[in-house]
């Protein structure tokens, strides 16, 4: 009898300490974390077209060159997994104007370069064999995963400097976090699109036509410390 009375009082008491819990004064803050890196990949977004008035004969030019391209790539060292097909189609196109069909064969292809020093080189050498169209170019890091997590622990840490700073003034201090979440994560990495001429131009007078900048790895965190 009497154990069922304690459990009856345990559990009686247990809404008041959560109450209690909830009442804690509590400060919340946000924190911010960046991470700038030097990026040391660069993904180029190609695509190979032809346009013509057979179907057969522009599906057989696109394979020709798409052919050549691959062919180069792996002269140069690329292995298959940095040579990704994204795409391949043949389309019927219609002018309006002179109301006549055309035929449109394309196909994109993802390629990966881990060492950046090449890509101007590459990118010659792809334009002179063929490639034809260029949808963007990509810097990345080959270690983003580090970075992030360097970015989420100075955002822990800055959350917890702003805390100090609120609660100094006050004559208060901070005690341990009762809460804490991941606001915002954003990894800023530049892609550059341009006109294919232009691109084409750069490249084949062995200029350099991109500069890679930096990528920016921001992290925001949300904690809610206890106010003592």
């Amino acid at each position: 009898m009497k154990k069922m009375i304690f459990f009856i009082a345990l559990f009686a008491a247990l809404p008041l300490v959560a109450q209690q819990n909830m009442e804690k004064p509590v400060v919340n803050v946000t924190g911010e974390g960046i991470v700038k890196v030097e990026p040391d990949e660069v993904l180029i977004k190609s695509r190979i077209e032809h346009e013509g008035e057979s179907a057969a004969e522009v599906k057989k030019q696109n394979d020709a060159v798409v052919d050549k391209v691959i062919s180069y790539l792996k002269s140069q060292g690329l292995e298959d997994k940095d040579i990704q097909t994204d795409y391949m189609n043949l389309n019927k196109r219609y002018d309006y104007n002179d109301k006549t069909y055309s035929f449109v064969a394309n196909q994109a292809i993802s390629i990966t370069l881990h060492d950046i020093k090449s890509y101007e080189k590459i990118m010659k050498g792809l334009l002179e064999n063929g490639l034809n169209r260029i949808d963007g170019i990509q810097f990345r890091s080959s270690e983003l995963e580090k970075y992030e997590k360097e970015a989420r622990k100075l955002a822990v840490l800055d959350a917890q400097s702003r805390a100090n700073e609120l609660a100094e003034p006050l004559g208060q201090e901070i005690g341990k976090a009762l809460s804490i979440s991941e606001m915002d994560y954003n990894s800023f990495q530049p892609v550059y699109r341009m006109d294919a001429a232009v691109e084409m131009s750069a490249a084949k007078g062995g200029e350099q036509s991109i500069a890679p900048g930096e990528l920016e790895i921001k992290i925001k965190v949300n904690i809610g410390f206890e106010l003592k």
